[in-house]
């Protein structure tokens, strides 16, 4: 079984370090992750200076089957 959750990573330099940082925090406690797809990219602009990245993504991992 695949599971897909939704999250949202930053990053003060770019896009691409949004989503690897989404990625990295949830390969803390999510295993056998397989996949990634960005929803969506915004940022944050303070005095015409963009100063936060983000990136929406979905990722995809295996669910583990419990057995008896």
């Amino acid at each position: 079984m695949i599971k897909v959750v939704e999250l949202v990573g930053v990053s003060p330099t770019s896009w691409e370090d949004a989503a690897k940082n989404a990625v990295d925090e949830a390969s803390e406690t999510v295993r056998d992750i397989g996949g990634l797809d960005v929803m969506n990219q915004t940022a944050i602009v303070k005095d015409g200076v963009i100063t936060e990245y983000r990136a929406n993504v979905k990722i995809s991992f295996i669910v583990e089957e419990v057995r008896a």
